[in-house]
């Protein structure tokens, strides 16, 4: 994907950096458009991406460069590396967040500038805006660095130099603001270090304190990612999904958010701007499932134990578990509107907090019941007291299975009896059943059968359309949806059954652009909001799954390329693909890069089988 050489940067032109607690987004132009601390789920510190002027930046790039610019990932890790060519020189701005050492209050953003050719003079803008721009700051420049102070919260800057350079003669506050200048010759290499939680102060950071960071951060990532079991055709794609999985996850928990970002619209100019710096229970379901077939048995293990705590400490009016939580367990997400911003590229209104996370949607429990499944299948059994809890949960979907809900897609315009819902209740009921079975666990076994068996009647009695000979997407709809792309998956459906396929053709035929799948079609199904949205890059990789599932392997193969192509310059994706192939919604997607690797897995094994 061509980089964008005016205007602000696309969602696309930005690279991930994260220290497994909270994450940054460094765009081509070498400027952090995106970081919140001390946690993803904390107010911004930086929010460019979502209003250019309001939201706060830090850029350093070469004096007058105006791109394009170069990035890519240092190999196997979460390091990233802008690049700059100019007819002066070469230089390069490392980004990277280390992890895994610092106290859980400390957030350390290193940005190291090095010249590799030549002569380069790097310009150095620092503009926080605290608590999405709401909160004023004052500037203190001091010996090494500058304190912006926030009240609640401050960021530290310290000048990385070397022994013997005069500290911060280079250094101008301009208001809320500081700029600086650095003529770097061929070899040298300074930069700054961007702290909160830790000391007010800011120290002399040496140049070889910043590149011993550099090589413990990359050592950090090779051994975690050298316990990939994959070995299969899309290595590099899937090691990427991988790694951006693990820079979506907070440590302290295991928790996994859906997204780092809030507000990216999923429609240019539209309304559908959410908030996905939350854990979703489907999502941390599926990623249990996706790394446990990666070989990463810690990380399912500790999604499990979330998910444990959220269904052990179960309470609510509608439903023992909500559909989303905080990092740490809240559930407490209320929206709110930032009327101050802009938006991106005037994407409005900027949601903060997410009131869907009271909606009923009941699909999770199967969503949570296989992923538990999958867990126990590779050895992480559940105890006495988490089944105990377990089945209070199942016995409550006995009783409310048949309900109507808001769905998968989290609609605003009420409730229906969605299908997807309906049929992923029979996968909880089955799982609860399998994992008694297999653990010879004390359940209500008739109970869980008989339920599990009306659930599947009544899917294929009421959401079947002969007319459309197809599964739609509500009882009493002609409409199609791609969430049900998943049903051969979780075994649903036999996954070359007659009626399956014919379901299949149907979605080919409405929601199928060019091998990109939409969601729905919100004109033939409104969901409560004005506007359309791109495709959804996660029902494209499922479809890719049912193709394979279906012995179509070869259609498969291709589809799965041709999503490939639109992956960003470093590989990541976001929530959907517009009209024009940009990418649009919250970004990088976990949902998404989940997909991918359950896709590349599950086409790998088919290929394999046929000898393709």
């Amino acid at each position: 994907m061509t980089p964008t050489q005016n205007g602000p940067p696309r969602i696309a032109d930005h690279g991930l950096i994260g220290d497994l607690r909270t994450a940054a987004l460094v765009a081509l132009d070498g400027s952090v458009d995106w970081f919140c601390a001390p946690r993803f789920d904390s107010p911004s510190l930086f929010g460019a991406l979502l209003d250019p002027d309001r939201g706060g930046r830090c850029r350093i790039r070469p004096a007058g460069f105006r791109g394009p610019a170069r990035q890519m990932y240092f190999p196997d890790t979460a390091v990233l590396v802008t690049r700059f060519m100019t007819d002066e020189g070469t230089g390069e701005v490392v980004d990277f967040m280390p992890p895994g050492s610092e106290e859980d209050g400390v957030r350390r953003l290193i940005r190291m500038v090095r010249c590799v050719r030549g002569t380069l003079d790097f310009e150095v803008e620092v503009a926080p805006r605290f608590d999405y721009g709401r909160q004023d700051h004052s500037v203190h420049v001091v010996e090494n660095g500058v304190v912006f102070d926030g009240g609640d919260t401050r960021l530290v800057l310290h000048v990385v130099r070397e022994p013997g350079e005069t500290p911060t003669s280079d250094v101008r506050a301009d208001g809320r603001d500081v700029h600086a200048h650095v003529t770097l010759h061929a070899g040298q290499v300074r930069g700054i270090v961007l702290e909160t939680g830790g000391s007010d102060r800011p120290r002399r950071v040496r140049v070889a304190e910043v590149e011993q960071a550099f090589h413990d951060t990359v050592r950090f990532w090779h051994g975690w990612l050298g316990h990939s079991t994959y070995r299969g055709r899309w290595r590099e794609a899937v090691d990427r999904s991988a790694i951006t999985l693990k820079l979506l996850t907070y440590a302290p928990t295991g928790a996994m958010v859906a997204a780092p970002t809030a507000g990216l619209p999923e429609q240019l100019g539209g309304e559908r701007n959410w908030d996905y710096r939350y854990t979703w229970i489907r999502d941390a379901s599926f990623g249990v499932s996706a790394l446990l077939r990666l070989g990463f048995v810690e990380e399912a293990a500790a999604f499990t134990n979330w998910l444990g705590e959220r269904y052990q400490q179960a309470d609510g009016d509608d439903g023992p578990l909500r559909i989303m939580y905080r990092v740490d367990g809240s559930p407490d997400l209320p929206e709110e509107v930032l009327d101050h911003w802009a938006g991106y590229r005037g994407s409005r209104p900027v949601r903060i907090g997410n009131d869907a996370g009271g909606q009923l949607q009941l699909d999770i429990y199967g969503e949570l019941l296989d992923g538990l499944h999958h867990a126990h299948r590779n050895g992480l059994r559940i105890g006495r007291r988490g089944w105990q809890a377990l089945t209070s949960v199942v016995d409550w979907l006995s009783d409310n299975w048949d309900r109507p809900d808001e769905g998968i897609w989290e609609t605003r315009d009420g409730r229906a009896d969605f299908t997807y819902g309906r049929a992923m209740s029979w996968v909880a009921f089955d799982r609860a059943l399998r994992l008694a079975q297999e653990q010879s666990l004390p359940a209500p076994v008739a109970r869980w059968r008989a339920e599990r068996d009306r659930v599947h009647q009544q899917v294929w009695s009421r959401g079947w359309d002969p007319r459309r000979r197809a599964l739609v997407q509500r009882y009493g709809s002609d409409v199609l949806d791609s969430s049900l792309l998943r049903l051969a998956q979780v075994g649903f459906v036999a996954p070359r059954d007659p009626m399956w396929l014919d379901t299949l053709a149907a979605v080919e035929r409405d929601l199928v652009v060019d091998s990109l799948v939409l969601r729905y079609d919100p004109s033939a199904s409104p969901d409560g909001l004005r506007g359309d949205e791109g495709t959804f890059s996660l029902c494209t990789f499922n479809y890719v799954d049912a193709l394979a599932r279906a012995g179509r392997t070869g259609q498969a193969r291709l589809v799965f390329e041709k999503m490939l192509t639109y992956a960003n310059h470093v590989g990541l994706f976001a929530e959907e693909i517009g009209p024009t192939g940009g990418q649009l919604g919250n970004f990088p997607q976990a949902f998404t890069h989940l997909g991918l690797i359950d896709a590349a897995v599950t086409l790998d094994d088919a290929l394999d089988r046929t000898g393709s």
